[in-house]
């Protein structure tokens, strides 16, 4: 596993790496010639993944040499993945541009001032609330800006704007969590630290390959000191199966079942914790009586794992004294993802695996600033975790951001599937995408061009104009980037961290926040504005707005505390002062008896099922530490380019593909019912007979899978779809 560790992590090595090999105290500065002595060092916390590392840019006569990780933070305790080490080096990409852009007649584009650019912007917003309807407008926003940037947006649209419905590209990643966690605890909330992965003698991963998505947080599962289980629960025999204690392989899209399996298996057995169900829950008699139409044969032949193999899963659950459940996307991005996320919390709750350290049922998040979005977007809820639907959190954010109460709609905005639905039926005309890339990476993007043509104004803020949205746009707007700002982002264990500006950004750009003070002032909002007038000012805003609630941080001493300590954990209300690492401890929950709820349904088959005419089934997932996403940033750093694959593949177990007649490097078609990809075969025993995985970042995939979405997240299910190959 060391080796593994080792090879994912890439330690020490940055541009400068033979000359920082040589430390001196944290910043590595000991013997670098004086030519290459840093004159300045910034900290900020990295802007691709959730896991929040520090950073230190080291400056020399104010222009960024270096990145290297922090020693001192403890969430990377010096360690970077690839992505880290390189993190600056796509915003010098030749691609970016200095000035707006209009898309002319001929569907040409002309740079125009900034002014003309918000004139343009007001213009063609007000025309669309004249013509059709004041609802007619909505906005996509990120879960990639800091969360102060995200509070502006969401209350200059929705309580300036009058733009009703606004989602984040954080329903593609962490829809299902948040919803899972609300309803179970009454808040979403994730309720771990870090450290509960040192601590834990029993792990387990569900739907999640750490080695490869969060680097940093596997080297904290391998400094675990108890000689723990670690348990990967995947179809597929991913990196961290691998170097596991023990995978169980189980069918895809059989996870549900199986963890009600267990959790019948465990009432059984009496390996449950009354006391503390009796105490901190409600609704598990109804569980329990629920989990008896699930015995282990049926169990069995549901998830194609024999019996044997689930008494011994079920009995590290028993004998763990700290179990701890971990997920990512294979569960989130599920047609039933919000109720596998509730099974495994069950577990948790049942076992009395909560509020201690080394246990918890723990939704690491995707994107470096998703858990922002879910509570101060203004998107899926009010900021800071209120709720639209009541007039005492409206009046409180009335109050204090000094609005007219009216102005605040009294009902959740439509689903980021539900905005393009309103676009298909002619009902939204405008459409403001920030920082996202819609067109390629949200489910079935085939329909993006019958979207475009019923849209009346489509503008585009994002750092290049050559992602496929952009492309698309009446008007794009050039943003500063992560380390050209200022502002916070929000990890996966809830930790506030302060991103500083690091490096110079284009002349002409601005930063997402000066955008929207420009548009709001063009639109004639001036007093909303004022309220928002610098990322600090706004964080002070938020500290106030977030008091009374769960994730209630009005003890953090601004972004000065944030800076001195690398960062500081939510809930820190003033009256405590005092950081909180883990949630629950008392057994106390959000939901007004105080109690978590047991959440359960009835397990459904996805949209398609395997057949004679597409016989296998497409898993998808990333490909290496070095990719991310849609490549808009990575693509454009050399050394990460140079690493990551150049062409789509597809990963088929050796018997298929001996059953095909292929060999590896073959070109050959991926087709599903949605459409067809042209990959390389490349012949791999990590996936199981029947099944074959392609990895999410090439544009091709999306255009492959099934759109079948969670019921109650609303969240596209990206991991399962029937395909079949074909020689091309």
């Amino acid at each position: 596993m060391k080796i593994k560790l080792k090879q994912l992590l890439f330690h020490q090595q940055g541009p400068l790496t033979q000359s920082l090999r040589q430390t001196k105290s944290d910043q590595g500065l000991g013997n670098l010639p004086e030519k290459l002595q840093p004159t300045a060092l910034v900290k900020l916390v990295c802007g691709f993944c959730s896991t929040g590392c520090n950073l230190i840019a080291h400056q020399k006569e104010g222009k960024t040499v270096n990145l290297t990780p922090d020693k001192a933070f403890n969430v990377n305790q010096g360690k970077a993945c690839p992505k880290g080490w390189q993190g600056l080096v796509p915003l010098d990409s030749p691609d970016r541009v200095s000035q707006p852009q209009m898309k002319r007649a001929d569907g040409s584009l002309q740079p125009i001032s900034w002014e003309r650019a918000a004139e343009l912007f007001v213009q063609g917003f007000q025309k669309i609330q004249k013509t059709a309807s004041s609802s007619a407008n909505a906005f996509l926003s990120t879960g990639q800006i800091v969360t102060e940037e995200m509070a502006f947006l969401g209350s200059l649209a929705k309580f300036g704007m009058g733009m009703l419905h606004g989602d984040g590209n954080t329903r593609q990643c962490m829809a299902t969590a948040a919803t899972a966690y609300k309803q179970s605890f009454g808040f979403d909330a994730p309720p771990f630290s870090y450290e509960d992965l040192e601590e834990s003698d029993v792990l387990v991963f569900v739907g999640a390959n750490p080695c490869i998505n969060h680097p940093i947080l596997w080297k904290r599962v391998l400094a675990n000191q108890q000689n723990p289980k670690i348990i990967v629960i995947d179809p597929r025999k991913t990196q961290t199966a691998q170097a596991a204690t023990a995978h169980y392989p189980l069918r895809p899209k059989s996870d549900l079942i199986l963890f009600y399996g267990l959790a019948h298996w465990l009432i059984g057995q009496g390996a449950i914790d009354k006391d503390y169900i009796e105490a901190h829950t409600q609704g598990f008699n109804e569980f329990a009586a629920f989990v008896e139409a699930f015995p282990l044969s049926q169990v069995a032949a549901a998830t194609g794992l024999n019996e044997s193999l689930l008494l011994e899963l079920g009995e590290s659950i028993q004998e763990g004294k700290r179990v701890s459940f971990w997920w990512t996307m294979g569960v989130n991005q599920s047609h039933q993802g919000v109720l596998v996320a509730q099974a495994l919390i069950n577990l948790a709750l049942m076992t009395g695996n909560l509020g201690r350290p080394g246990t918890g049922a723990n939704s690491i998040t995707g994107q470096c600033n998703a858990m922002g979005s879910r509570l101060f977007s203004n998107t899926t809820n009010l900021l800071g975790g209120h709720e639209f639907a009541n007039s005492a959190h409206r009046g409180k954010v009335a109050r204090i951001l000094k609005i007219e109460e009216s102005s605040i709609p009294q009902e959740n905005s439509l689903d980021y599937q539900g905005i393009l639905e309103e676009v298909e039926a002619g009902k939204i005309k405008g459409l403001w995408v920030i920082a996202t890339n819609p067109a390629h990476s949200w489910i079935d993007p085939a329909r993006w061009k019958r979207l475009r043509e019923k849209l009346d104004f489509l503008v585009v803020q994002d750092l290049y104009p050559d992602t496929a949205t952009a492309k698309m746009a009446d008007l794009f707007l050039p943003a500063a980037a992560w380390g050209e700002k200022e502002g916070t982002l929000i990890n996966s264990e809830r930790r506030f961290a302060h991103v500083a500006p690091a490096h110079p950004k284009p002349a002409g750009a601005k930063t997402d926040f000066e955008i929207f003070r420009l548009l709001g002032q063009a639109w004639g909002l001036h007093d909303l504005v004022a309220r928002f007038g610098s990322p600090k000012q706004t964080f002070a805003l938020l500290q106030e707005l977030s008091q009374g609630q769960p994730c209630d941080f009005s003890g953090i001493a601004g972004y000065e505390e944030l800076k001195q300590k690398g960062g500081v954990q939510w809930p820190q209300p003033r009256a405590e002062g005092v950081e909180k690492k883990r949630l629950f401890a008392e057994g106390e929950f959000f939901h007004p008896q105080g109690k978590a709820h047991f959440c359960f349904g009835e397990p459904l088959p996805p949209a398609g099922r395997a057949s004679f005419s597409f016989p296998l089934i497409l898993l998808t997932g990333r490909g290496s530490s070095v990719q991310w996403h849609t490549g808009t940033r990575t693509e454009r750093a050399p050394i990460l380019k140079k690493m990551s694959p150049r062409q789509l593949y597809v990963e088929v177990n050796p018997l298929d593909a001996e059953n095909l007649g292929f060999v590896s490097g073959q070109s050959i078609w991926v087709e599903s019912k949605q459409g067809k990809a042209r990959a390389q075969c490349l012949i791999s025993p990590q996936v199981a007979l029947g099944q074959v995985f392609m990895p999410m970042h090439y544009p091709e995939v999306n255009w492959i899978l099934l759109p079948d979405f969670d019921p109650q997240s609303k969240q596209p299910s990206y991991k399962y779809t029937p395909v079949r190959l074909l020689k091309s």
